[in-house]
């Protein structure tokens, strides 16, 4: 029994301690900051953003050019959200890319593609939805590794 609740504190001291390694970050060189979520959040060494729209920044106006457009804007504003927390894009390695139209997913990727070292991508799902926020084409969120 002793050695249940000594389990248990350290697990629960383990957890405390993992809390207290993790940040929470808002440039405001993206989306406006009285959003109520963080642009990027990092706990250890994981960097987790938030999803990203092809809005222009410090805006929720949406980039002119459709999928296009905002496709281009979105890998903008995930490159300028890294960047002002002294990250690029080399520290991606997980995307999820939500597409309003799903046939659109060729003209996404050809985008996409430029952003990235060829051959180093980031692992990546992508999806039709329906209803992204500000009546966006695209929207992408990323994990990455310090």
């Amino acid at each position: 029994m002793k050695s249940l609740f000594l389990a248990a504190a350290l697990g629960c001291c383990a957890t405390l301690a993992q809390a207290e390694d993790v940040t929470f970050l808002n440039s405001g060189a993206v989306v406006p900051t009285t959003l109520p979520f963080s642009e990027m959040v990092i706990v250890g060494d994981t960097l987790y953003l938030s999803g990203q729209i092809g809005n222009l920044p410090g805006t929720l106006t949406l980039a002119e050019g459709g999928i296009a457009g905002q496709s281009k804007q979105v890998m903008d504003n995930i490159a300028t959200s890294l960047e002002a927390h002294g990250y690029t894009m080399a520290n991606l390695v997980k995307c999820t890319v939500m597409l309003a139209d799903i046939s659109e997913w060729g003209t996404f990727n050809e985008i996409y593609a430029g952003y990235f070292e060829s051959g180093r991508f980031p692992a990546r799902a992508a999806f039709g939805a329906n209803g992204l926020a500000v009546g966006a084409s695209v929207e992408v969120d990323c994990v990455g590794a310090k």
